[in-house]
């Protein structure tokens, strides 16, 4: 895939997120860095324990246990949705195209919370998660891909 200057290019994660621009041609693109976040979440251990909760039902005295709740992963959704937040705002400030990369799970909560206006300017979602390597190894990836 050919990377158009001016392009917008997301890389995220559960805890990292690189956007970034391409301040260079299509031949020879260039990624430049526009903001750099790195979420603070702990595993879910470390953010407080307790016991299950029970179910009570009323028509006996059958009781169900309650799942308890993941709060790493809740803090990795609260962060790509603050992403694509982030992502949105950018977007409708420079105009462009925008490719987004990120880890499969991610790639699920990005879509969900996805505003149409934003929809429209996404013109490759690459569902790898490349947010730790070099620009020079995401533009790879990126211009290896093919639709």
């Amino acid at each position: 895939m050919k990377i158009a200057h001016g392009t917008l290019v997301m890389a995220i994660d559960g805890g990292k997120m690189l956007l970034m621009r391409n301040a260079g041609d299509v031949p020879r693109p260039v990624l430049e860095t526009i903001e750099e976040h790195t979420a603070e979440n702990p595993r879910t251990l470390l953010q407080g324990t307790d016991r299950p909760g029970r179910s009570f039902s009323r028509s006996g005295p059958r009781r169900s246990a309650v799942g308890d709740t993941d709060w790493h992963e809740e803090g990795e959704q609260r962060f790509a949705i603050d992403a694509v937040d982030t992502l949105s705002e950018t977007q409708a400030r420079e105009g462009g195209a925008v490719i987004v990369l990120a880890a499969p799970s991610v790639l699920g909560t990005f879509r969900k919370h996805c505003p149409q206006a934003l929809g429209k300017s996404i013109i490759a979602e690459i569902d790898k998660d490349v947010v730790n390597l070099a620009t020079d190894d995401i533009v790879k990836v990126v211009t290896a891909y093919e639709p």
